[in-house]
């Protein structure tokens, strides 16, 4: 067998096992919860799971997406995690090899994956994904290859400074656009301070270059994908997913997209 392969293999089922943990995080955060203690429990009869049920994808194949106590219905969210962060791992190391890229590339990746999970389900991005991210990114940015480290904290600060000034001032506009409006969707600012440090901890990956881009891909995305039932349902747009998704693309073609726009703009 090829050795990349074989390392991909490695990753991959490193990555399912992390996906485990990582439905723990997304959900037990969000409410304040400790992802140590309790242990994995079913959410219906709130029995203990079992080890031997608790292997990532295949228990829930083999039990067919059901408690083994009480029989509840497991919801299918749990494999699709694992496998999706298992393949995240599979393929920044199928792309970068076992080096230290490979390393950031998954651990980025991976957190942009529970903020999307937190954020859809509850409207909240933990700080551990965020300012935790944040403190990774630029440990992780004095590593050989990437980001610099200086890059890195620059990015950190433009991303949550750029932000801060954004919310602010679309606060300001609605309330004097649409009095009231803020208080019908039952929030006191434009923007929530997660997605605020959501964009540090991306600058703290991407740097300066990667929060440009990412606002552009998550904004479009946002507007194009979610505005139109957030106009007519009143909900919330959860921007966090949406920026998620920009920065899980500005990460993997972001250097092709922006060499890309300064030749058609004539600037390269």
């Amino acid at each position: 067998m090829d050795e990349r392969l074989f390392l991909s293999i490695i990753a991959g089922l490193f990555g399912m096992n992390l996906g485990s943990f990582l439905n723990v995080c997304s959900l037990r955060w969000p409410v304040d919860e400790s992802v140590i203690s309790p242990r994995s429990r079913c959410p219906s009869c709130h029995e203990p799971v079992s080890w031997y049920d608790n292997v990532p994808v295949f228990s829930w194949l083999w039990l067919r997406g059901r408690c083994r106590h009480c029989e509840e219905r497991v919801s299918v969210q749990y494999p699709l995690v694992e496998l999706a962060t298992g393949l995240v791992w599979a393929g920044v190391v199928a792309a970068y090899g076992p080096t230290w890229e490979a390393l950031r590339g998954g651990m980025f990746l991976t957190i942009l994956f529970g903020i999307s999970i937190s954020d859809a389900r509850f409207y909240i991005i933990p700080d551990e994904f965020s300012i935790g991210g944040t403190v990774l990114g630029i440990g992780l940015a004095f590593l050989p290859g990437g980001l610099g480290w200086m890059d890195a904290v620059i990015g950190a600060a433009v991303g949550y400074g750029v932000f801060w000034l954004v919310g602010v001032a679309g606060t300001t506009l609605i309330k004097r656009l649409s009095p009231g409006r803020l208080e019908e969707a039952g929030v006191d600012q434009a923007m929530g301070g997660g997605d605020v440090k959501m964009m540090m901890m991306i600058g703290a990956f991407l740097g300066i270059w990667g929060v440009a881009l990412t606002t552009f891909l998550g904004s479009v995305l946002a507007l194009v994908v979610f505005g139109p039932i957030s106009a007519l349902s009143k909900r919330l747009v959860p921007l966090g997913v949406f920026l998620a998704a920009g920065g899980g693309v500005a990460y993997a073609w972001g250097e092709q997209m922006i060499a890309w726009y300064l030749r058609f703009a004539g600037m390269a």
